[in-house]
């Protein structure tokens, strides 16, 4: 194979938990790059994979409207899936018509049902979330500040505090994407209180911040970031969480973890970082998945 091939293969399974746990953040919707020709798996297809391996139940995240609508039909089909509902925050830019690039240089390009606004996109994830009662998350929503410049963030803004405020109406778990902007996430929380059951999805932030949010009740969800080799400042901030406060996540089909970063991403994968989470947090790995599957029940309620 060349070097500049990349494998986008399917890793093989990894060795089964011992005791089952809860995938708390995926994107079934969102088709994975697989070599030329091959059909993306079915949910159906996902849900056994992962159950084979210890990974029973997943919460399927859709954060546009069309992933959105999609999480509310599927939910209501598979028995093995919850729902979140939400407008990314770099949606939220499109929908409010902000275009000034962030430092990543590239342009937000609205398409036509950005046309609606943003108000009306929150009222859609909001009569979403009413209308249905395995719609247990509002989310993943909050500041992304890689993607956007100050129009857009000044956008963010206004959104995260429109989902904080329906995730609180409702009485449903608030799942936070924060990248780039821990203290204006921070910031959003202190000003406007944080719902009762606050997951920070995806955790970057340091051990400090770690800490400070365990100290607020919140959870902290680890993906398979926390297994590359050069995030020893995440497994730090691991270290400094209380097992009950832990959850873990894919964010399927990106963030594969080690060794197959780079490669394809499904709820099957999460031993292998449920694996490192025991290894960080020095218990045994039954244990680890124990609290970990109690801790999903007690933020997102019974399948």
């Amino acid at each position: 194979m060349s070097r500049r091939t990349r494998d986008r293969s399917w890793p093989a399974d990894p060795d089964p938990l011992p005791v089952p746990v809860v995938d708390n953040h995926t994107h079934l919707d969102t088709e994975a790059e697989l070599p030329d020709g091959e059909a993306p798996p079915s949910v159906a297809e996902q849900i056994a994979r992962a159950a084979a391996v210890g990974v029973p139940r997943m919460v399927q995240i859709g954060c546009d409207l069309d992933a959105a609508r999609w999480t509310d039909r599927v939910v209501r089909d598979h028995p093995a899936l919850l729902g979140g509902v939400a407008i990314h925050p770099n949606e939220a830019t499109l929908f409010a018509g902000a275009t000034d690039p962030g430092p990543d240089g590239l342009v937000p390009r609205p398409r036509p049902e950005h046309e609606r606004g943003l108000d009306a996109a929150v009222t859609e994830i909001a009569d979403l979330a009413r209308g249905n009662d395995r719609i247990r998350v509002i989310g993943e929503t909050g500041l992304d500040h890689f993607r956007s410049g100050p129009d857009g963030r000044a956008a963010q803004v206004e959104s995260f505090r429109a989902h904080v405020a329906l995730a609180k109406e409702l009485g449903l778990a608030l799942q936070i994407h924060d990248r780039d902007a821990h203290a204006e996430v921070l910031e959003v929380l202190a000003r406007d209180g944080a719902p009762e059951r606050t997951v920070f999805h995806c955790f970057s932030g340091d051990a400090e911040m770690a800490r400070f949010c365990a100290g607020q009740g919140w959870y902290l969800s680890f993906a398979g970031t926390v297994t590359f080799a050069g995030a020893g400042g995440l497994r730090e901030a691991l270290a400094q969480v209380p097992l009950g406060q832990v959850l873990v996540e894919t964010d399927a089909p990106y963030l594969t973890p080690h060794p197959y970063r780079g490669r394809p991403n499904a709820p099957y994968l999460v031993p292998l970082t449920m694996r490192t989470i025991a290894d960080v947090l020095d218990v045994d790995l039954a244990t680890a998945c124990d609290a970990v599957a109690a801790t999903s029940e007690a933020v997102y309620g019974p399948w």
